[in-house]
């Protein structure tokens, strides 16, 4: 379904009965990545609301890097709550959707009854997880450069991007990005929330998240380190509970599925 949010058009999968679950993916993805949870939560009890976060899938997608700002799409989420008459949800984030998640739980706390952040830890920890992790985030500088990150993903039928991310839906994900402006408006998140600046100036500071959370690596991420993860429970003031999945990669949700939903249903119960 459509959700209008201040003139802005979000794709949102809704389904279920009960008490809310909000999903937010990261980049390159869409609400596609959650199929393999949705009917696990459903028949747990759960309502599952399911956005394509702003520039991707089939939502809005504006031109401009700052529309891209951690801040902004934070609101998107809030907007389509406020939409949904969501007061209060469990709110799980993997990738970029995890950082939403952060700051969604540490601005407005009213809003998160349990957080569960996939792959990415708080945005201080992983500023402060040292060399290894910038080592594996050299991609996040290239990413910068506009036009030339664009060739370099797409080149040869998306060949560095398929090497690189070893994604396990790449066929579809880059059907998405082949769409006019997709690419960038992906890109822009990167280019508004981790510019080459961030490398010097000191981690953000946000309020505590005060709501129960849970953590979850995988050994086979490409992108972050455990570290990173293990961090978060310093800015964590409420319960902190830390899963490490073994043996899968950054997309856990097809990679381990069996494993993430006992997971989240045995957390978020």
């Amino acid at each position: 379904m459509k959700v209008d949010v201040n003139g802005a058009g979000f794709e949102v999968d809704v389904a279920g009965d009960g008490p809310t679950v909000v999903l937010l993916h990261g980049w390159p993805d869409s609400h596609r990545l959650w199929r393999a949870q949705l009917p696990a939560l459903h028949a747990a009890g759960f309502r599952t609301v399911a956005p394509d976060q702003r520039g991707m899938g089939a939502s809005f997608a504006p031109e401009g890097v700052e529309n891209y700002a951690l801040p902004t799409l934070v609101g998107d989420v809030i907007g389509i709550m406020d939409a949904l008459d969501v007061e209060r949800a469990h709110v799980v984030g993997h990738d970029w959707g995890a950082a939403v998640a952060w700051g969604l739980a540490s601005f407005l706390p009213d809003r998160v009854e349990r957080l569960v952040a996939l792959s990415v830890g708080h945005p201080a920890a992983f500023r402060g997880a040292g060399l290894e992790q910038r080592q594996k985030s050299w991609y996040m500088l290239l990413f910068q450069f506009v036009g030339v990150a664009e060739e370099w993903i797409s080149a040869d039928d998306f060949r560095n991007f398929r090497d690189w991310a070893n994604h396990p839906d790449a066929d579809a994900v880059i059907a998405d990005l082949r769409r006019p402006g997709a690419l960038t408006a992906g890109l822009n998140w990167y280019r508004a929330n981790v510019g080459p600046e961030t490398l010097l100036a000191p981690p953000p500071a946000l309020p505590p998240v005060a709501a129960s959370t849970m953590g979850v690596w995988s050994s086979g991420d490409l992108a972050l380190t455990e570290r990173q993860m293990l961090d978060s429970a310093a800015f964590v003031t409420g319960p902190w509970r830390y899963e490490r999945i073994d043996g899968a990669g950054h997309w856990m949700q097809l990679e381990a599925t069996d494993t993430l939903n006992a997971l989240l249903v045995d957390f978020l119960t």
